[in-house]
């Protein structure tokens, strides 16, 4: 057994490459059978929990500050020499596991993932995959300093978020042109950087001996249950199913506005006129209501939060030279969730708490599983944790059952959030999309202008009813503001399988709130011993990209609205 680890993340912390590499040697070098290998994985997890966690520790001290010198310089540190001697020992002890023969209990899916990641393993990687790290802290930190002067000082692009909830539409048209042209100063510094990025990836590709960067990232990202092909399936899916309902909530909206045409300041004000709902005054409000909310979910849940405000593991504030976006990553060795997110008192921060709470409860039921391997859950449903989460919590959005809103104001935020959910899913379909021909046509798509005209043409696929006329350069430019398509390529249609996912729970949940709850965390806690269908079996869903499917609950979720506006 390793008795010598670090069991304090400071510690952790100071770790060196010679620290570590001694851990990794002992394990490949023990014999393995049948009768000691319990013992090998529980040392090879805790060895790979600690890894794991200083990287993620790491990681996360860059984003709080993206300013921070020694913060960046540690990170870097630890992907220059630790990061790719970890990749390199923990695919000998992959090897030494599948030479073995043994299957241990509970391993049918992490050892078919770790087949997977033992074919695409390329040493010569090792250094790109290092580089491709920095360059997404670079976009980190282009995006995470970009500020405006409003009102007399200077804010965040994110803390311009309330004023786009103006009933003055001159006062939002002011904010939202302010933003974007301090956007499009950075579009010469995310083109070269895009320019970095693209042949890295296909030169990724080409030494792991992939036809292409998506067949690469496929492997990588183990979607071992679905393929390119179902991606496309559900995109027409989205524009026969989902399309035409966007366009009516669109129609509906600017017949509410009494406008002649709706522009892209008009979506986040209210369309009645209404002041923006304000559901905490400052971050300690947020807790609060959040807490509450979720110990009328479901006790345990509520606790598993409760503990996370205890151990001061939530950064939920925004400020200048903070990462933009929000985020839940797990702190393995300390069997403890991390949240990030840049809240300014609007709902839609509650949304984002809710959502990254889903990934922590997640990351808490998923801990009772023995072994590191097995907690290692495919993003579609592990976006099924989150986007679940927000549906389950709907029902408690009122001051009278745990939240903090009025009867109406809180039919309003449910009102909102399905609106939303609903014309989510064509935007997702331009992202998917748009990924799918950049690697799909790398060549092309090594010219910014080529991707600009791309986005358009997805754009104008999908997203009709937002009149752009006169902002065409704000439009094609719309791929430099997605972070996932610069930082984690191909990583969007999880969100629209998973919302499918979760728009099933609730459904489930309209006809018993209580068993929709612990089927949702009966699927949490299987992990990644299950198959994504499987999982989503477990939580009361199918996993379907199929248009019939699709369209039975997104007009669920239309007829839902017409009731809550009724009422």
């Amino acid at each position: 057994m390793l008795t010598s680890l670090p069991q304090d993340p400071k510690t952790l912390l100071n770790w060196s490459w010679s620290d570590i590499e001694p851990h990794y040697k002992d394990l490949a070098a023990r014999a393995l059978t049948a009768q000691n290998m319990t013992g090998w994985l529980a040392d090879w997890t805790a060895l790979g929990e600690r890894v794991s966690e200083m990287c993620s520790r790491l990681n996360v001290a860059t984003t709080v500050n993206t300013a921070d010198a020694d913060a960046d310089a540690r990170f870097k540190s630890f992907l220059d020499t630790i990061y790719p001697a970890a990749e390199a020992a923990e695919q000998t002890l992959r090897e030494k596991l599948l030479a073995s023969g043994l299957e241990p209990q509970g391993f049918e899916l992490p050892l078919k993932r770790m087949r997977a990641e033992t074919d695409l393993y390329c040493e010569a990687n090792l250094p790109l995959l290092t580089e491709e790290h920095k360059l997404s802290m670079e976009y980190d930190k282009i995006v995470g300093a970009q500020t405006v002067q409003w009102d007399g000082g200077e804010i965040t692009i994110a803390q311009l978020r309330p004023v786009y909830l103006s009933v003055n539409r001159a006062v939002r048209e002011r904010a939202w042109r302010a933003a974007m042209q301090r956007q499009l100063e950075d579009r010469s510094a995310i083109n070269a950087l895009w320019q970095k990025f693209l042949p890295l990836r296909q030169k990724l590709a080409a030494n792991a001996g992939k036809r292409d960067y998506r067949a690469y990232r496929w492997q990588q990202m183990l979607r071992l249950d679905y393929t390119p092909s179902d991606c496309i399936v559900f995109q027409n899916a989205i524009e026969q199913a989902v399309v035409p309902v966007a366009k009516r909530l669109y129609e509906k909206r600017r017949k509410q506005l009494g406008v002649s045409t709706l522009r892209p300041w008009d979506l986040e004000v209210d369309p009645l006129g209404r002041a923006p709902l304000k559901p905490f005054g400052n971050v300690e409000e947020l807790k609060r209501t959040a807490s509450s909310i979720f110990h009328h979910v479901d006790s345990q849940l509520g606790e598993y939060y409760d503990t996370m405000v205890r151990a001061s593991l939530l950064d939920l504030d925004d400020r200048k030279n903070k990462a933009p976006g929000g985020y839940c990553t797990s702190f393995p060795m300390s069997k403890r969730p991390f949240i990030f997110m840049n809240a300014v008192g609007l709902h839609d921060d509650l949304q984002t708490m809710l959502h990254e709470s889903g990934h922590a409860f997640h990351t808490f039921e998923t801990n009772a599983l023995p072994y590191l391997q097995q907690r290692q859950v495919g993003l579609e449903f592990d976006e099924v944790a989150s986007m679940g989460m927000e549906l389950l919590a709907a029902p408690y959005l009122a001051a009278k059952d745990g939240g903090v809103y009025s009867d109406a104001d809180a039919a309003r935020a449910r009102i909102e959030h399905l609106e939303k959910n609903i014309l989510f899913w064509p935007f997702m379909a331009v992202v998917d999309a748009f990924q799918h021909w950049v690697y799909e046509h790398p060549s092309d798509a090594a010219d910014p202008s080529k991707c600009d005209a791309q986005w358009s043409i997805q754009w104008n696929r999908f997203m009709g009813g937002v009149d752009w006329s006169g902002l065409e350069e704000e439009l094609k430019t719309g791929w430099h503001r997605k972070l996932h398509i610069h930082q984690v390529p191909f990583y969007y249609v999880e969100y629209g399988l998973a919302q499918l996912g979760a728009v099933q729970v609730w459904a489930n949940a309209q006809r018993d709130q209580a068993g929709a709850v612990a089927s949702y965390r009966r699927a949490l806690a299987l992990g990644g011993t299950a198959s994504l269908p499987e999982l989503y079996a477990a939580a009361g869903a199918k996993f379907a990209f199929d248009a019939e499917t699709l369209g039975q609950y997104v007009g669920l979720m239309e007829q839902t609205i017409e009731k809550l506006e009724a009422a």
